[in-house]
């Protein structure tokens, strides 16, 4: 039983280590929305977590396509950053609360007799 909590573990540090770049990458695409032919930047979530969960330990960066570009080059829609950020929330929130149901089940099992 403890090989699987400290699996769920792992796999939930990789989830939260995705969402934490996220959130570093939305901020930098931020505070570059008035950067001359600064590109939106991004991760591709769901295909990423599935890659560490398989064990990949490096994370594809990529430009993001199909948005808008201004007159200076730059593609940031603070719209789309505004959704992520709030987005990235959620996911934050969500895995903080799937590490503490990990962290109590491991304390009921430690006190079981």
């Amino acid at each position: 039983m403890l090989d699987t909590i400290g699996s769920v573990g792992s796999d939930i540090e990789k989830y939260l280590d995705l969402v934490s770049l996220r959130q570093q990458l939305v901020a930098s695409n931020i505070a570059n929305a008035d950067t001359p032919g600064y590109k939106t930047r991004d991760i591709d979530f769901r295909s990423e977590f599935a890659a560490a969960l398989q064990g990949s330990t490096s994370v594809q960066v990529r430009e993001v396509t199909g948005l808008t570009v201004k007159s200076d080059g730059n593609n940031v829609s603070l719209d789309r950053e505004a959704r992520l950020l709030a987005e990235t929330a959620l996911r934050f929130r969500l895995g903080i609360e799937l590490l503490k149901g990990e962290i109590e089940d491991i304390r009921k099992a430690l006190q079981e007799p």
